[in-house]
């Protein structure tokens, strides 16, 4: 395979893949419809001269055909750009407008007519040099090709030429190609046979150019969508192959011209070069100025919104990260705006901000923030994002307000973002430093900022709740457990009073002594289990199989000392369950003493009325 055909297949490929491109994201547009049928006729031209390259059998007349139509297209191209320019009345369309009307056809049509009688004329005129004609042709079409990108790239508004500045560098270069090309064949009066064969390789460079640039013109209706992600590896990875194969060359330089240390020196050179290359990609300063770089000169917007939020709200529940939330919050914030440190102060229940968190080293240790502080009443009222370094420069967009005293003049802030969960009620506030890289600040990062903020402000606001929940249901069991030895030590100080009253009427009697005895052996034993519940021994290890009939008889004799008098009858059969024994004994007694204070009566019948499928 010669050169040529390899030069031009690469032509061929790069906007095969163009045009695969354009074709799947087209959505009707009459723009986007002459960029495919441009991209898919260079696509042929590409194919078409590789394969006269290899094979010959093509016949110059067609050859020089396909040359003309593929230049057509992309000058009528060109022309359908111009239609807005015209409907917005731009100065100078009316010139422009009758240069593509007229020049293109003309132009066009006379070179594709000579291309088919050029075989008469030299016949009929044999001593004239006729290809000069065709030659001139060519350079006019070139020239069309070059004064419409002037005009159209002259034409378009100021704030928005970073949209089609690929588009002319990649059109632009294409026919200044051209002219070169033919001005230099009609002045030697042949075609150069190494740019011809460059063509095909210097065409191939053009598709990322267009890419871009239909990627930057929605207006097209060319929904091109290209990866942050792909853009920045396949940029590293360029780059790096790019540096690799110049210390390559300069490595073989030095072994040639080293003398006889010129094999050391090239082994210590190309370590060298390595070991620069690894600090390179390792650098988050180079990340971050690559990132930031791409992000402006090959998409529409800075950032990619979905990639963000997506990012955001896996940094901010991201648990396993051993990160704090409020840890979490300053680095989702920070990674926007390639910051890498800051701290967090949260608002209190009595309105101050209080130191919350703390990331890297921002150099800021501000434990405390009052809430009539101006720059936080400020950013309260305006919902102001504070950028440090341009109050400095701009004091009147901040209307008067200063940089806070409680900032250290050496402190490498640069950003106060608030968080807000409801308007005008900002709940804490982050301090983010210097980033990595300059970052244009604009309208794009304030918005992302304050959105961010927001979800962020949301996830410490659940946390807080989440807390103040769990502290609420703490107090709501210790006060069950406060309620339950309570009402135990009042049954246990009433037994102990009891036998402390008769004991000076009846400590002569032998069986009061002993139920004295067996009543404080009682009141220890439920003293100690209480302590061991109130160690945290847990209800579930205090469960035991308990007869529920000799629990009841058991809770009833206690309280047969006191009028009325209970009664069991029932239980004839053993009921066992799995129960806290105390605690049921407790409610028991409640239920005793509940019906004897309401009823007055001498029976108790409720205890009468319970069977063994009731109980169960």
């Amino acid at each position: 395979m010669t050169i040529g055909a390899v030069s031009y297949l690469a032509g061929f490929f790069a906007f095969l893949f163009l045009t695969a491109l354009v074709l799947v994201s087209w959505r009707g547009n009459a723009t986007g419809r002459w960029l495919i049928l441009a991209s898919a006729v260079t696509t042929a031209w590409s194919g078409i001269l590789a394969l006269q390259d290899l094979y010959h059998f093509f016949p110059s007349a067609f050859i020089w055909s396909v040359e003309i139509i593929r230049t057509y297209i992309w000058l009528l191209f060109l022309g359908r750009l111009f239609n807005p320019l015209k409907e917005s009345g731009a100065g100078s369309c009316s010139t422009v407008s009758k240069l593509i009307d007229r020049g293109v056809h003309v132009a066009a049509g006379v070179v594709a007519a000579y291309v088919w009688i050029s075989p008469v004329l030299d016949q009929a005129f044999p001593d004239v040099f006729w290809p000069a004609l065709q030659l001139s042709g060519h350079v006019c079409l070139a020239l069309i090709g070059l004064i419409l990108i002037e005009q159209y790239f002259r034409n378009v508004r100021t704030d928005i030429r970073w949209r089609i500045k690929f588009l002319c560098f990649a059109l632009g270069g294409m026919f200044a190609y051209d002219f070169y090309l033919y001005s230099d064949a009609l002045l030697f009066r042949h075609i150069n046979s190494d740019l011809w064969t460059a063509r095909g390789a210097v065409s191939a460079l053009l598709p990322p150019l267009l890419i871009v640039s239909a990627a930057r013109n929605p207006q097209w209706s060319v929904d091109v969508f290209v990866s942050r992600q792909v853009v920045f590896h396949s940029a590293t990875l360029l780059g790096s192959g790019f540096y690799l194969l110049l210390m390559a060359t300069a490595g073989y330089y030095i072994k040639i011209y080293g003398g006889e240390w010129g094999a050391v020196a090239q082994i210590v050179f190309l370590v060298g070069a390595f070991l620069l290359l690894a600090l390179l990609l390792f650098s988050g300063q180079m990340r971050a100025r690559m990132r930031v770089f791409l992000s402006k000169n090959f998409f529409n917007y800075a950032y990619d919104y979905r990639e963000e939020w997506l990012r955001i709200i896996t940094m901010l529940s991201d648990t396993a990260s051993g990160l704090s939330l409020e840890e979490r919050v300053i680095v989702a914030l920070g990674q926007a705006v390639e910051s890498p440190s800051g701290v967090l102060w949260v608002r209190e229940s009595n309105g101050h901000l209080v130191w919350r968190a703390c990331f890297g080293d921002p150099g800021c240790d501000i434990s405390f923030i009052d809430r009539d502080d101006a720059l936080v009443r400020y950013m309260e009222d305006k919902e102001w994002i504070v950028n440090l370094p341009e109050m400095v420069e701009m004091p009147e967009m901040y209307h008067g307000v200063v940089r806070p005293s409680w900032l250290r003049p050496n402190c490498d802030a640069w950003l106060l973002v608030p968080l807000f969960q409801q308007k005008h009620r900002m709940m804490g506030l982050v301090l983010l430093s210097r980033p990595r890289t300059s970052i244009q600040w604009n309208w794009e990062v304030i918005d992302l900022l304050k959105t961010s903020s927001r979800l962020a402000a949301s996830y410490l606001a659940l946390e807080d709740a989440g807390r103040a929940l769990a502290e609420a249901r703490q107090f709501e069991g210790f006060n069950r457990l406060s309620a339950f030895v309570i009402h135990d030590l009042k049954n246990l100080i009433a037994q102990l009073s009891l036998v402390v009253r008769n004991a000076e009427r009846h400590h002569n009697n032998p069986e009061f002594m002993r139920d004295a005895i067996k009543t404080v052996d009682h009141a220890v034993g439920r003293m100690s289990r209480l302590l061991s519940q109130l160690k945290n021994s847990g209800s579930g290890q205090s469960e035991q199989i308990i007869d529920l009939g000799e629990l009841l008889r058991e809770v009833v004799k206690a309280r047969m000392v006191q009028a009325p008098i209970p009664t069991c009858d029932m239980f004839r059969k053993p009921i066992r369950i799995k129960a806290n024994r105390d605690r049921l004994a407790v409610k028991f007694r409640k239920i005793m003493n509940l019906l004897a204070k309401k009823m007055g009566m001498r029976h108790l019948p409720v205890f009468k009325s319970l069977n063994r499928g009731e109980m169960a």
